[in-house]
């Protein structure tokens, strides 16, 4: 029997016969006996976090809200209730002056207060981790209840303006000048308080994906595109919208106050600002509209990240670049790079994400490097698409 060996603090016996050192009678057989270990077997590795990360712009992913959807939470909470206080006066108001005006005003006060829950739903909903089924998570819930929120407002807006028509054509109603005055007075306030908690000021410049401003750094320090929180801004939309008609109602409320013979001052003021408050809205419904439809973010351009893409060392073409956005501030880019054969892949990933993370902001880049062939400058699917 030869001598055991111990490696590692595990003992190794081994038994080695005189036929198995080579007899006439067969080749050489070896029979182990192993002896258990005196320490326990070693876990399995645990993962650690790297010290570098290959495509990611973040190490891990961020739990829960950011700090801007943060903000977002608290200024919907404040309008919200300060919303609902204002147009539970607006509505007893209303009755006692037997005012439309100011009944328009509360109605698009209880528009606002269903938006504001539903983007703080959406803003809940967005929390949600990644799945199998959604593999981009929920945010887009923001985009769809900013939506909802124009929606609900437009639907409103237009049976408000039915009865102002019906209010001009027969003059068989009575208001109430001094109430409708006071309440038109408390309306004004109640939004002013609205617009400053919902106005959005922005953290200081910044090219990051979670930033609320963007600019190209390739473009120089030009004018900055706000963004900020879809919901947020939706409904300080909607806010503004019920200031301007607020303002309105106080002027018509004055003048039916001192002629009460004008009393058709009320149903016009309904029709005008009514008309306001959805056009206030379009700006907020073409960014939906256009996110919803895949399309560009309207702060990158594609020329641009093409010829950022283009000028990393290596890449002699790019096809099937795709831009769109899950949210205003959450942009997605997806290429093909094809490079010379001298290139290294690796370097060429490396480089071309870090320059749409840092250039464009991009949240999430999908890139696919492949050898270049001369058959793809004949290629339909190769070739950019044209100009809208």
């Amino acid at each position: 029997m030869e001598p055991s060996a111990t490696t590692g603090g595990s003992e190794t016996t081994r038994l080695v016969s005189p036929r198995d050192r080579g007899g006439a009678g067969g080749g050489l057989r070896l029979k182990s006996l192993f002896t258990e270990s005196s320490e326990a077997l070693p876990e399995e590795p645990k993962p650690v976090e790297m010290s570098f990360h290959h495509c990611h712009r973040d190490p891990q992913p961020q739990l829960g809200l950011t700090p801007e959807r943060l903000q977002a939470q608290r200024q919907l909470c404040a309008a919200c209730a300060v919303c609902c206080i204002f147009m539970a006066g607006e509505v007893v108001g209303g009755y006692l002056a037997h005012s439309l005006a100011i009944m328009t005003d509360a109605a698009h006060l209880l528009a606002d207060v269903g938006s504001m829950m539903g983007s703080l739903f959406s803003l809940w909903l967005s929390t949600r981790p990644a799945t199998r089924t959604m593999t981009f998570g929920w945010h887009r819930s923001e985009t769809l209840g900013a939506l909802a929120s124009v929606v609900s407002l437009w639907m409103v807006t237009g049976i408000l303006l039915y009865l102002a028509f019906i209010r001009l054509l027969h003059s068989d109603y009575h208001i109430e000048g001094g109430a409708m005055l006071l309440t038109a007075s408390i309306a004004v306030c109640a939004n002013l308080l609205m617009a400053f908690v919902l106005h959005q000021a922005g953290p200081p410049h910044s090219h990051g994906s979670r930033g609320a401003e963007y600019a190209p750094l390739e473009e120089g320090p030009g004018e900055t595109l706000p963004l900020g929180n879809t919901s947020v801004r939706a409904a300080f939309v909607h806010v503004l919208g019920d200031l301007l008609q607020s303002l309105g109602v106080l002027a018509a409320s004055v003048l039916i106050y001192f002629k009460p013979q004008y009393k058709a001052a009320d149903p016009i003021s309904t029709f005008l600002f009514s008309i306001c408050a959805l056009g206030s809205t379009a700006p907020t419904l073409r960014d939906v509209l256009r996110v919803l439809m895949e399309g560009t973010p309207r702060s990158v351009g594609f020329e641009p990240v093409r010829d950022a893409l283009l000028s990393v060392p290596g890449v002699r073409a790019t096809h099937e670049l795709h831009l769109w956005s899950l949210t205003l501030t959450y942009h997605v880019a997806s290429a093909h790079l094809a490079i010379d054969s001298t290139a290294d892949p690796e370097a060429v990933l490396a480089e071309a994400t870090s320059r749409l993370h840092s250039r464009f902001g991009f949240s999430c880049c999908t890139l696919q490097v492949e050898q270049y062939q001369p058959e793809m400058a004949q290629c339909l699917r190769c070739r950019e698409p044209p100009q809208a």
